[in-house]
């Protein structure tokens, strides 16, 4: 028996319970990663792996980049770990400061966190918070979206709108709705960017605040773009019109940016290339290029001069003992050193209509029913089998990796999202192999 052989026999016992993963299936036929670089991952055996989804819409600058590979090391030789619980200490305050720089004008205040889940909970207590601190404590209401994806801790799973994701864990937080979702095939299949038809479902917010009275909801979240339900893109004046709501009601409208920030759209942040501006944002997966655990929630100023108008003392009671971790905030300044030297937080922009004419081209392979882009996130929507549906969408992620490419999978969704540092003959090469993939699937 060989050592691959030996591995996967001893994976069927192996401690590791695996997130999101049919962990049975899996270790009947691993997909194993060991090593990764630039543009590529590298299995056990060498076999090279093009990344076509940034590891999980995280890598944004691409694998192993050195600047932020030597900030780690050197943090780790200076100071592992400093609290930040009545302490600190400057390397957090430095990283603030450089993401504020780049942040929209007037997001001036960083709340770190250890990921994107983090930061949606976060930002739905400070939302909570700011209302009480203004004193309009009725407030306690928070709608989000069907087809939503905010992380899975409590608050960010019930939010959210996958089924999956909340079917079996109860009712989750008390006093959330959901807006409709815009996915409409039947109207938009296959536009180009942002689709014609959909602004009118905005007034499904109106309709919440007409059933529930404005006076209690405290926040609205939306992704900019859902990422993990499929790529969805707004419609057309959809976000507008969201914004123009939240603002007459008094209600706070709060950008899910984990996935949009970091240039995945041709910005720094998804706001800015959508030209709609929430009152605060969550980031996380790019803000360090995947390499440590890290989010934030970043406010406007007057949000947070609202909290420092109370007695002294405490303002917010929330934070987490890995808040602005010390090799994390190196990691996001390596991050933040790469992006502005290589000008990737605006790439997207130059590659987007690349990257929309190759990805259109698929349309008449077999199953497509819908493509859908915008920046450098693109989806293929496959038609489900018969009484199987997603197994077509899994197929499709396993042929494409043994053909030499990473993809992600929604159900029957195929999704990608590569490294800003992708170059034209890579993306041909992401859609050649996606081509002959869907040619041999039944």
């Amino acid at each position: 028996m060989n050592k691959r052989a030996e591995f996967t026999a001893s994976l069927e016992q192996s401690a590791f319970w695996m997130p999101f993963t049919a962990n049975r299936q899996f270790k009947k036929a691993p997909r194993l990663l060991a090593r990764a670089e630039g543009m590529y991952y590298w299995t056990p055996e060498g076999r090279q792996i093009l990344d076509a989804c940034a590891g999980l819409w995280c890598v944004n600058a691409g694998h192993c980049r050195p600047k932020i590979v030597q900030a780690i090391q050197r943090q780790a030789a200076q100071m592992d770990f400093a609290p930040t619980f009545q302490m600190g200490h400057p390397i957090a305050f430095e990283f603030a400061e450089r993401l504020a720089a780049i942040a929209p004008e007037r997001f001036k205040r960083v709340f770190f966190t250890n990921s994107g889940s983090e930061s949606v909970d976060s930002a739905l207590k400070i939302a909570l918070a700011y209302h009480r601190a203004r004193g309009e404590p009725g407030r306690f209401r928070l709608i989000g979206r069907e087809r939503g994806y905010h992380g899975v801790n409590f608050g960010g799973m019930s939010v959210g709108g996958l089924g999956p994701n909340r079917k079996i864990f109860g009712p989750g937080v008390a006093g959330i709705d959901h807006l409709r979702h815009t996915h409409d095939i039947a109207r938009n299949a296959f536009s180009r960017g942002q689709p014609a038809h959909g602004a009118e479902l905005a007034e499904d917010l109106e309709r919440l605040c007409t059933l529930h009275d404005p006076s209690t909801i405290a926040a609205v979240i939306v992704e900019p773009v859902p990422g993990s339900a499929g790529v969805l893109i707004p419609p057309v004046k959809y976000l507008e019109r969201l914004r123009e709501i939240c603002t007459k009601h008094g209600i706070l409208l709060i950008f899910d940016e984990v996935i949009t920030g970091f240039g995945r759209l041709g910005k720094p942040f998804g706001s800015q290339r959508l030209g709609v501006m929430p009152d605060l944002f969550t980031i996380a997966k790019g803000m360090t290029s995947g390499t440590v655990p890290m989010g934030a929630v970043i406010v406007r100023e007057d949000i947070y001069d609202a909290f420092m108008k109370g007695p002294d003392g405490i303002e917010l009671f929330h934070g987490y003992t890995y808040s602005g971790h010390p090799l994390a905030c190196a990691a996001g300044i390596g991050a933040l050193d790469t992006y502005e030297e290589e000008g990737l937080l605006e790439r997207a922009g130059s590659l987007e209509k690349y990257w929309e004419n190759a990805i259109h081209a698929l349309k008449d392979e077999r199953n497509v029913i819908d493509i859908r882009n915008y920046g450098l996130m693109g989806a293929i929507e496959l038609g489900p089998r018969a009484g199987a549906p997603g197994s077509r969408g899994y197929d499709a992620l396993v042929k494409c990796f043994e053909a030499g490419v990473l993809i992600r999978y929604t159900a029957d969704t195929l999704a990608f999202s590569p490294p800003l540092i992708v170059e034209k003959a890579q993306i041909d090469r992401i859609f050649e192999t996606v081509r002959k993939v869907l040619q041999a699937l039944e």
